[in-house]
Order: C-alpha cells, then structure tokens, then sequence
C-alpha cells in the first residue's frame, strides 16, 4: 500500500474521535448547572450586596458604627461596670477613675447608663423600622400593582396619614397609649412610618408593572400575589433595603423624642430618659453637660451610622454612585 493510499484511507477509515474536553470528568453539563446554582445561591447573592455597600466609604464607616453600637447592646452586661439603676454612689459627681463620665443626680453611674440604653435604641431601630418597612412593602407593592377599589382604599389610608403631621400624631397615641412601656413606643413608630415608603414602593412597582417580564408572568397565569412578591420584588431589594434604613432612622430619633419629652417609661434606662432626667435635674445649669452631651451625642452617631449606610445602599441599584471605583 502506498503513503497516498495509506493516508486516503486513514481519512474514509471512520469519524475521529472527539478532542477531550471537560464534559468527560462532570457528564451533562454538571458543572456549568453547579456553578450557575451558586452564582444564583442566596448566600452569593448577599454576599456581593454586603461587597458593594462595604466598596463605598461612607457606608463603610456607617457599618463600623453601626457594629459598635450592635455589640455594646449585646454585650452591654459586660461592658458597664456597673448596674445601671445602681444608685448607691455619690450624686452629681465629677469624673473620675471610679466613674469615667460622673454619676447622676440620683447617685447612678452615667456611663453605665449610656450603655445599657443603647439596647433601646438599637431595638427599637430595628423593630420598628422592620414592621414599618414590611407595612410599606405589603400595601405600597399592593397599591401600585392593583386597581380599582382596592387601590382607591389603600390611596385613601396613605394620603390620610401623609397629611397628618407625624409627630403630634406620635405624641397623641404615646399619651394615650402611656405606660406600654418599650412595645408601645415601637407600635407608635411603626403606625406613624410607613406612609413614605409605601408611596415610594407604589412609584417604582407601577413602573415595572408595565415590563415585558410582568406580562410574560401574567399570560402564563401566575397569580397577582406570585406577580407582585416573586417578580417584581427581587427588582426593588436595594429600594427596600434604603427605606428599611431611612425607617429604623427615623425610629430611633422618634423614640428618643418621646422619651425626652417623658411619654415613654421613663423608669426604663435609655438615652432618651437619661436626656429626660438630665433636663429635668437642670444639667445645664448646675455643670453636669456630660448628662446631655453624652446620649445627645450617641444619638446622633448611631442615626448618622444608618445614613451613611444609605450611601451604600444606593450604590446597589445605581452603579454610577459607587465610590472608591474607577469610573
């Protein structure tokens, strides 16, 4: 046989034998299945999330913040070297090695209290700012989606309480509802926030309603609740996310109002009765500026933790507002 032969008959002999390729160590495509699980994978999801909201400085230091004031809650038993109704010291004492910040009028360590009051703080914020939200999400999604009567009832509630003025309603229901103790301020934030974030909510999901995804959903015969919480929700994690932050800020600063101004249990070791009893003592004026500087400051902080955060959160759905990136 002859090279030319041998070669002509090499070609017509049969199909060659495919190159290897990877399919031969995972058969059926299973690591591309595997790997678009978990870039689907709720833990991955959330993990860029918390990547993008932590590539923003501000957001950084927002988190920081925040994690301090987490953990003195948490640890706050720990932390305070001494109990905070502890009133067996000196009254209206200086600083000092014994007592960093002085005592109270009434013979109570401050810094003591200024731990053990941010576990009010930091649970109310969360509390009341997670049943806002959830309020906002179930009605303003619901009123954006729907029409008809429905939509005009919920359109009648959320403009009712847009034009009553928050805070004399909060301070109306906080007299009347006096001495619920910590659930009653937590109930009177969650009825006086929501409107906001429903009407925002509302806005965006009447814009993606009219998408072709939503259509797609709807010729193939998904429910309305299925339409709304399965499709259009994940759309709006980053908005929830920000009104979520904006609530628990405003919870925050609603609870240390009322607590300032004595509707809340002022019993109850917090910054808004250390401020209550600071100003009732005249702090002022007899020197003691630490009584009021000291919650008044802690306050402040730990909203400006939340706001800061925001910057973050904003960066999840507009990518142009990311910082520390080249652009």
């Amino acid at each position: 046989m002859t090279e030319k032969q041998a070669t002509t008959r090499g070609e017509t002999a049969g199909p060659t034998e495919p190159a290897p390729s990877g399919r031969d160590e995972v058969p059926d495509g299973g690591a591309d299945v595997a790997r678009v699980a978990a870039a689907a994978s709720p833990l991955t999801v959330l993990g860029r999330a918390a990547g993008t909201i932590w590539s923003v400085p501000k957001a950084r230091v927002g988190l920081i913040l925040l994690a301090v004031f987490v953990l003195t809650a948490i640890f706050a038993p720990l932390l305070a070297p001494y109990a905070p109704t502890d009133n067996s010291f000196g009254r209206a004492e200086g600083g000092s090695a014994a007592h960093p910040l002085g005592t109270t009028t009434a013979g109570e360590d401050v810094l003591s209290q200024l731990i053990y009051g941010s576990r009010v703080s930091v649970l109310v914020g969360l509390v009341a700012g997670f049943g806002a939200t959830l309020i906002a999400v179930l009605l303003g999604m619901s009123w954006g989606y729907t029409r008809g009567f429905a939509a005009d009832v919920i359109n009648f509630f959320v403009n009712l309480f847009l034009v009553i003025p928050g805070l004399p309603l909060m301070i109306v229901l906080a007299a009347y509802l006096q001495g619920g103790g910590l659930s009653m301020i937590i109930f009177v934030v969650v009825i006086t926030g929501w409107a906001w974030g429903a009407r925002v909510l509302r806005s965006q999901t009447q814009s993606l309603r009219s998408r072709d995804f939503i259509t797609a959903a709807q010729f193939s015969g998904e429910s309305s609740f299925r339409v709304v919480f399965r499709e259009i929700l994940p759309n709006m994690t980053s908005l929830i996310t920000g009104s979520f932050f904006g609530a628990a800020t405003a919870a925050i600063l609603a609870e240390s109002g009322l607590s300032f101004l004595g509707l809340g249990n002022t019993a109850m070791v917090s910054w808004g009765s250390m401020l209550f009893w600071a100003q009732n003592s005249n702090a002022i004026l007899t020197g003691q500026w630490v009584l009021l500087f000291a919650p008044g400051l802690c306050i402040a902080l730990l909203a400006t933790s939340l706001t800061l955060i925001n910057f973050g959160v904003d960066g999840l759905s507009n990518p142009r507002l990311r910082e520390g990136k080249g652009r």
